[in-house]
């Protein structure tokens, strides 16, 4: 259950991305009107269509955005770990809540009333700034998803995740990248729209073609450049 404390000495959003430009001071200003939050492994932290306009900035721990089909199967859209933001559409619209977010490992977030949150934005243009490229940010791996969602199948939809994931840990310009954990493959069907078993058949090709290779808890790909060719020739047929 979530519990929710005053301001702690050891509360900062030093380490959230969109204040990365403040001062300490003007930090500690922000961080002073949030309300402070701990949720379990598995919380909800935002529910889906709920008439809630709070962002929550995550301070510390994994969250990921989620929504479900008619069918029940779960839909999974992002994973964001500890330095951003979710809430953040509600915030600046007054629309209803358009996906849940769950914690993906003991987390704690500063929530920041809409009213408050909007005027961070106008006060202070480098935040607005830095929220205009997140927001930037999502349109563009929207419109690429719908992308591979409409010419990509399953299969080569599990590669184009998985490289999505790689870059997003060693770096675009990484030669070789390591996931740990190694990702669940609820999770990765999840994100691509496919099943459980889907994934599994795709990793254990990967795996007999050396694309992937399992150390302990962690997944390596050795070579980036061979997984991104690979999508790109998909996509170029």
């Amino acid at each position: 259950m979530a519990t929710t404390a005053g301001v702690h000495p050891s509360h900062s959003l030093a380490n959230v991305e969109l204040f990365q430009a403040c001062s300490e001071d003007e930090r500690k200003r922000v961080a002073a009107r949030c309300r402070w939050r701990k949720f379990q492994d598995g919380e909800i932290i935002i529910d889906r269509g709920a008439d809630t306009h709070e962002v929550h900035f995550v301070v510390s721990g994994q969250v990921r955005v989620v929504d479900h089909g008619r069918s029940g199967r779960e839909v999974s859209f992002e994973t964001i770990d500890a330095g951003g933001i979710v809430g953040e559409l509600a915030a600046i619209d007054g629309g209803e809540r358009s996906a849940s977010v769950v914690a993906e490992q003991p987390t704690v977030t500063a929530a920041l009333d809409a009213r408050t949150f909007v005027n961070v934005l106008a006060d202070h243009p480098d935040v607005g700034l830095a929220m205009m490229r997140r927001l930037t940010r999502m349109v563009r791996a929207a419109s690429g998803r719908i992308m591979e969602l409409s010419t990509l199948g399953a299969h080569n939809r599990v590669h184009a995740e998985l490289l999505r994931l790689a870059r997003s840990k060693a770096g675009a310009d990484a030669a070789s990248a390591r996931l740990y954990p190694i990702p669940v493959h609820a999770e990765l069907a999840a994100r691509v729209a496919t099943t459980r078993e889907t994934v599994a058949r795709v990793m254990s090709d990967l795996t007999k073609k050396g694309l992937l290779q399992r150390d302990g808890n962690a997944l390596v790909i050795p070579d980036l450049a061979s997984l991104a060719d690979l999508v790109t020739r998909v996509r170029d047929n």
